[in-house]
This record gives structure tokens, sequence and C-alpha cells, in this order.
């Protein structure tokens, strides 16, 4: 399905979707029963610089050692870490990270459109690497003959040449963009299928068509092809209902899926409502037709809401048993501890690090955790959005002494 719209034919439609102008939302209370606990700084852990200098880095994947075979390692909890790794900038470069330092020249440059909070976003590994040298990368482009303003997103792969990457062929294309909510995050799951999501680009009725790629999380092979077993028959639609999903994170233990979505910013007369989500096979998260917890049958409930002040969350990741959220607006790092209760998860605790004091980071774009037992932080105050600090954009590393 490389290269092409994929337009879904003779679907049983969702009851939500009417084809119509939606009424307001159903609003319901926060599905949680803690409060955050704010903190200044990183309780009981060390933050460190490891790199500085970026602009606006979205994305960060690290390579594993290519003459052992094996993910780059530090020597203690203490050292750098070595090998490589590569990020992706939202202006249009992939850049190179080797032994702890950011090489000067691009791995690879992207032609992207850019403003808003579009550009070059997500990047992921083939599951193979380096067996199969292949990184993905979803980008904001022009296609072209359209108006000027428009916009689309697209996946496109690369091919691994060391020290630089190639461009090798477009895995999924057709994906509406705009300056604004374009989702962004691309990442494989336990299943080797490439999960990618997508904002409704301010058009909120898009989220509830099965027919659009807007506003839903997308699941396809590492070639492009929807998987035989999607809730769609030919559709890359793995769910809907989304207005800004903008990370993805798989539980280690058991391989659930969760993602963070960005809540209204104004439409219906409401704001903050972000979300944390419990993604299944074929839901519909409600967007724009529920925000919070309101318990209608049709839509899946978020685990985490929060209601003010606007967070809003980006990249997520699993690292030593809890979920870490990086926030844009807030400026805070979410700890949120969560238990299994039968087939869905209860939160036990959340805590909002950064959230006060004179060294806070700033704007917080992804977390991944690292092959070195450290979780990985990238800033992103250099986005248009925030106030740059000394040596900003920089990627934090945060450990446990």
């Amino acid at each position: 399905m490389s290269s092409r719209l994929v337009i879904v034919f003779c679907l049983v439609l969702p009851l939500a979707w009417t084809g119509a102008a939606f009424a307001d939302p159903v609003v319901g209370p926060r599905p949680q029963a803690v409060d955050d606990i704010p903190s200044e700084g990183a309780p009981g852990h060390r933050v460190e610089t490891w790199i500085g200098g970026l602009e606006a880095p979205w994305s960060l994947a690290f390579l594993p050692d290519a003459r052992a075979g094996e993910s780059p390692r530090a020597s203690s909890n203490d050292g750098p870490l070595s090998g490589r790794a590569l990020v992706s900038e939202r202006p249009g470069r992939i850049r190179l990270i080797q032994n702890g330092a950011l090489r000067p020249e691009p791995y690879a440059r992207i032609d992207v459109a850019t403003g808003g909070e579009g550009g070059l976003m997500g990047l992921a590994l083939h599951p193979d690497f380096p067996r199969a040298p292949f990184v993905y990368v979803m980008h904001t482009y022009f296609p072209g003959p359209l108006p000027a303003f428009a916009r689309r997103n697209k996946v496109i792969r690369l091919r691994h040449l060391g020290d630089t990457g190639a461009f090798d062929r477009v895995v999924l294309d057709g994906i509406p963009g705009a300056l604004n909510h374009n989702g962004g995050r691309i990442g494989f799951g336990p299943d080797r299928m490439l999960y990618v999501t997508t904002g409704e680009i301010y058009e909120a009725e898009l989220a509830q068509d099965p027919a659009s790629l807007a506003g839903k999380i997308l699941r396809v092979t590492p070639e492009g092809d929807v998987p035989a077993d999607n809730p769609i028959s030919g559709s890359p639609v793995w769910s809907l209902g989304h207005r800004n999903p903008q990370g993805l994170a798989w539980q280690p233990a058991n391989g659930d899926l969760f993602a963070s979505e960005h809540g209204p910013s104004g439409e219906f007369g409401l704001g903050g409502h972000d979300e944390i989500n419990l993604i299944l096979r074929g839901a519909n998260y409600g967007w724009p037709r529920a925000v919070g917890a309101p318990n209608v049958a049709a839509y899946r409930d978020p685990l985490v809401v929060w209601k003010t002040p606007t967070t809003p969350p980006s990249g997520i990741a699993f690292w030593r048993g809890d979920l870490y959220v990086a926030t844009l607006r807030s400026q805070a790092l979410m700890r949120i501890a969560l238990a299994r209760a039968g087939n869905d998860y209860r939160i036990t605790r959340i805590e909002r690090w950064f959230a006060h004091g004179d060294n806070r980071p700033g704007r917080l774009r992804d977390a991944v955790a690292g092959p070195d037992g450290a979780l990985y932080v990238l800033t992103n105050n250099r986005d248009g959005r925030g106030r740059p600090r000394e040596g900003d954009d920089r990627i934090l590393r945060i450990t446990r002494p």
C-alpha cells in the first residue's frame, strides 16, 4: 500500500460516525483516583546532559553495535553510553551520536514541510536491525500540485549505510497533514508490526471517519502492507477517535500498548483533558464525541486524564516498571505507577517531576529507555514555543544511583 491513499469501501460504520457536524461531546470525570505529586527535579535520581546542541529533537533510537551484534551499553550506571544512536530533528535532519558525541554532519537530510508542529517526527528501527538495515521516519511534506498550504504526512524508510542513511522507499502515504495535530510517533510492537500515530489536523470529524487515516493509530507490516488481522479488512486503521496522539509504548512484561494524547485546546469550550490510553484492537477512543471518562459504551475511556493544567503529553516509555511521560507546556516528566486489574489497569501513583525549581529543563518531547539502564529525555525548547537555555536542545540522561 506504498504511496497511495487507502480508501475503505463497504464498511460498517461505527455508531459514533454520522457524517454531519458534531454536537458537543459528552464530558466525563477523570478516571484515576490519585492526584499528581509535584516535585523539584527527579527525586532520588541523577539528571545529567548527555548530548546538547540539537534543534527541536523529536525521536531517539539506539543502534545495535555492528561489531558485536549487541546493543550499546555503559560500563556502569555512572559511565557514558558507548555505541551509537540516531535522533530526528524537526527541521529535517537525522543526527548520529557516537560515543557520547554528536557527529557534525547529519546522518540524513529529509525534505520536509516545516511550520507549526510539522516536519521530521518519529523514528524507529526495523525489528531485525541490523540484519534488515532499515530506519523508518515519519514526516510532513508538500504533495505538489495541491494548494501551497496543503500538507500531507508519510512514513518512509532509509537504508542504513553505517555513518549515513539513504532513501529506500515510501512505506505509508496518504496521511492527512496540517500545521498542527499531525501525531507523528512511530514504533514497532512485539508483534513486529509498525504502529503510526496520526492527528485529526484540527478537523475533529476525521477522527471518527474510518475511511480517513487522520485521528488514528495505524498498523502496517514493515513493508507497508495491511496485516490480515487488522480490525477493518484492507485498512491500516488499528484504533480511531484520537485527537492528537504523540506517544507509544509497550508494557515489557505483556506487550500491552499505551498511547498519550493531547486533549482539547478550546474546541467546544474545553481545555486540558490530556490522556493516557490503553490501546485495544478496533477500539474507539471517543474524540470528538467523548472527552474525559464518561463511561459511554461505544467508546474506550482513558486510564489517565489531566483536566488542568494543560499538559500536553508527547513521547512515553516504560522504565523500571513505571510509565514515564514527556510533557510540553507543563514542562514536566510524569512518572505513572500502574497495577494490573483484570484485563485493565488502575493508576496507583502519579509523580510530576521538574514541576518547579530553578533548574527545570523546559519542554520535553520524548522519553526512551536506554540499553544501558538509563532513561533518556529529549528537550524541545527550540521548537518555537519554548525558551531556549544554554546548550539546548539537549538529551538528558536520568539514572538511579
